[in-house]
This record gives C-alpha cells, structure tokens and sequence, in this order.
C-alpha cells in the first residue's frame, strides 16, 4: 500500500493521522510557475502579512471592458481567499456535504488535483456553510482550518494528507457563531492556531455563559500535528494572529473574543490582555491586528472601535483608543486595514449601508478622508495604490493618499459577464456575484477575485499578460 492510500485508509476509519510521514527531498522545490517575475501569497494577506504586495509592474489604465481575465471557474459555498506558491493556487470550498481542497494551475485555472472530506457544519444564520479560513503554504505543505473545525496538512505535489486534527473533538470547542473564520500561521517549526476550546458539557455559545479550558491558542507541531502548548482561556475570534520582531525578540497577537492577546510565539507564554469587545453577546472581533514598529492595532465595528497599543515585554500602554459613544476612528468589520506611510486605510461600518472608505492618522486616530457608497470592502497595497474591493462586486483604483479619495479607476465585476459553462444552478451570468467578502489576491501579476460562485483571474500587469 502506498503512503496516500495509508492515510485516506486510516482517515476512512476515523483514525487521526499525526506520524511524521517521510517526503520526497524533490517535492519542496517543485516548481510550476510559468510567469516570470512577481511573487507568490501564500498565506492570508500575503508574505508579510499586511495586505501589500512587493509587486511594482501593476497597470493604472484599466481598460473601460475591464481588467483582461486569465481565466475563472465555478466554485462552491465559502468566503476562503486562496494561496499562491510556485505556480500552483489553493481553493478551499464546499460542495454539497464536502469540503474541498482544490490545487489549480496558478495561471491557466486547470486543475491538478483535490481532496475532500465530509462536513455537517451549518451556520446559526444561514450564511455560507462553507470554510472561511485561508490556505496556509509553507514548503511542501499546505494546511487548511474548516469551519467546522478539522485542522489538515496536505502535500502540495498530490495532495496527500499527512495529518488531520478535528479540533472540535480534541479541545471541546463549542460551535461559534460563524464557526471557525481564523487562518492559522507558520512561524518556525509551529502552526498556530485560533482554537478556542471549552471545558465537557458546555452549553451553545448563545447562553453567553461559555468559557474557555485554556486552549484559545494551540500550537501544533507543522510536521506532526502533535501539540506543543496552549494559551489563554479565551474563547475563539475572527481575526488571524500575527507574528512579528519587536524589541529583540519574536511576538504574537491574537484578537480573540474578549480582546487582545499578547503572547511569545515559540514559549507559549502570555504577555498580556487587552480586554476590547461589544457588550453585545452577539458581536465578533475579526479584523487583524496591526503591528507598526512597537505598536499594535485592533479595531472591531460593534461597540468600541479602535485602539493603539505600545507594547513591551510584559505589558503594554494605550497610545489611544476610540471614546464611549459616536465619533469612533475606525470600525472595521471582517475587513483588515493596511497601514502605509503614517496612515491606516479601511472600511469602517457594520453594514452596508453605512460602511465608509477611510484614511486615519495612525498615530492619533485623526479621519483624514471619508469616503460613502463603497459598501464594506477590502484593501489591497501595490505600488502607491489600494486596489479596492466592494461587496458588490466592484473593483477599483485608488491612490494611496491621505489628502483625499483619489479614484483612478473602476471595474464593475458584478455587470460583466460570467462564464458560459456556469451551471444552471448558478444562472446570474455575471463574472462575480455578490457578496464579494474575500481580500483579493495578487501573485506574479495576476489578481484573483471571489464571489458568491465564481473565482476569477485578471491581468493586473500588463508586462507578464499571457506569462
């Protein structure tokens, strides 16, 4: 029996795979990129975690038929932005009662390979019952963190599964809200992730009475899946943590349900909590956070807004936060703001309707601009530009300035038309459908985009059209 057919036999019988399994040296440098140039996103909010892009070769003049496409496929239920690595992208939906890993041509949209697995998660609102979390690449590996709690690692050549934890079983977690919406992180030999767990006989999350059993963060080993710690009795957020060098030494911020955590990525060790929620039972915190220099950034759009943070081993100061009442800075929602030369840029509202595009002094919480009518959207850095996306489906240009809303261009990706292969069980025709709730993704000048049932490639450098 070959390694794969092991594992999907052990899996089969509900046996969690954690043995380290031996890899072929060839694998972690196979290579399918046939675009020159560029670089890769392989985890949520690209390399660096910020939402900008090295990338400098973007177009200014889109075209009035809108950015050339590469390619787009049909997809099925979830809000997953994919990861880009050495030529080949990572899909992560559900179909039917499925959920799907899928390992695309980064550049033609064919497909290499997928794996599946059963899932009977159904969301408390009836939003989408598929996955929300990001692909995570890092050498030969891929991991994916359902909504429903299943914690994997694949091998990116074919897909093989090489361990597989179910979260829920192993920790106690009781459903959230939206299930389970926080990418994990790599830092060294450790997956992090934002686990949450609770103590047996828990009730469900809308009692307000449940706490946590000391697994809000759970290190696993990235080659195993054996765990190294756990952290905070806190329950699970939204917001995927960030790892950063400050001061000497590595940290990690997780924006959990009650707050920030501040904690020592490889020790396991809490520095500190920063306690910042809604009263309201039924909010979430699930921007990421922020980190510039020493600071670190929080926002969330139910109740208390914003706050700037200056932490040190230990402990931290507020540099300032949003006052009781109106006239908060920034609220963001699901969205995470990009900070870029002495500014934070977002989308600050709850809803739809009142969702506005800002620009805020990061430094005081000023407004320099507002901007109405965008919906809640999604920012992208490249090149001294935003790359803005609309829950409805528009995609525009602006320039990165905190002097006003300079708009340079606009593709409105909810009016062209979709694929002529769209199944009849997707019968809008256009090339996105709304809701439009995935950070765009840009890798070796392309610009992937997901809708409601569509993931779309675009040409955004017109120097490697067609690779």
């Amino acid at each position: 029996m070959t390694v794969s057919a092991a594992i999907a036999a052990a899996l089969a019988l509900g046996i969690g795979q954690t043995a380290e399994t031996p890899l072929d040296p060839a694998v972690a440098g196979s290579d399918l990129a046939a675009r020159e140039g560029g670089s890769d996103w392989e985890s949520f909010l690209g390399p660096t975690g910020n939402s900008k892009t090295a990338e400098t070769g973007i177009r200014l003049d889109w075209p009035q038929t809108g950015l050339p496409v590469a390619w787009v496929i049909a997809t099925g239920e979830g809000y997953s932005a994919p990861a880009v690595s050495r030529g080949r992208l990572f899909h992560f939906d559900r179909v039917d009662d499925r959920a799907r890993l899928s390992c695309l041509d980064a550049g033609t949209g064919r497909e290499i390979w997928q794996q599946s697995y059963p899932t009977t998660y159904s969301d408390y609102y009836d939003y989408s019952n598929g996955p929300r979390t990001s692909p995570v690449v890092d050498g030969d590996r891929v991991y994916t963190f359902g909504v429903e709690g299943r914690l994997r690692c694949h091998r990116i050549v074919d897909g093989a599964v090489l361990w597989d934890v179910d979260t829920v079983e192993r920790f106690g977690v009781v459903q959230n809200f939206f299930g389970v919406g926080s990418s994990p992180v790599v830092h060294e030999n450790l997956l992090i992730a934002v686990v949450g767990g609770s103590p047996p006989g828990s009730p469900r999350i809308h009692t307000g009475s449940v706490t946590g059993n000391g697994s809000g963060l759970v290190a696993f080993d990235k080659r195993t899946g054996e765990v190294r710690y756990r952290v905070t009795d806190e329950l699970a957020g939204y917001s995927t943590p960030v790892i950063a060098a400050i001061g000497g030494r590595d940290w990690g911020f997780a924006f959990m349900r009650g707050g920030l955590i501040g904690f020592d990525p490889i020790a396991g060790t809490q520095d500190f909590f920063f306690p910042w929620r809604a009263k309201i039972l039924e909010s979430v915190n699930a921007s990421t956070p922020v980190v510039v220099g020493d600071t670190v950034f929080v926002s969330e759009t139910y109740g208390p807004g914003s706050a700037l943070l200056k932490v040190e081993p230990g402990g931290y100061d507020v540099v300032w936060q949003d006052p009781p009442g109106r006239g908060k800075a920034l609220q963001t929602h699901w969205n995470t703001p990009v900070f870029h030369d002495g500014y934070l840029y977002g989308s600050s509202g709850r809803s739809t309707s009142n969702a506005e595009l800002r620009c805020v002094r990061h430094a005081t919480g000023e407004v320099m601009w507002s901007r109405k009518g965008l919906g809640r959207a999604t920012l992208l850095y490249a090149n001294g530009h935003f790359v803005v996306l609309s829950e409805n489906g528009e995609l525009r240009l602006i320039r990165a300035s905190p002097e006003s809303y300079q708009e340079v261009a606009l593709d409105d990706l909810s009016a062209r038309p979709g694929p002529a292969s769209r199944p009849a069980s997707q019968p809008s025709g256009s090339l996105i459908t709304p809701p439009a709730w995935n950070a765009p993704v840009p890798a070796n000048g392309l610009l992937y985009v997901r809708g409601k049932d569509t993931l779309v490639a675009l040409e955004l450098d017109p120097h490697r059209e067609g690779g």
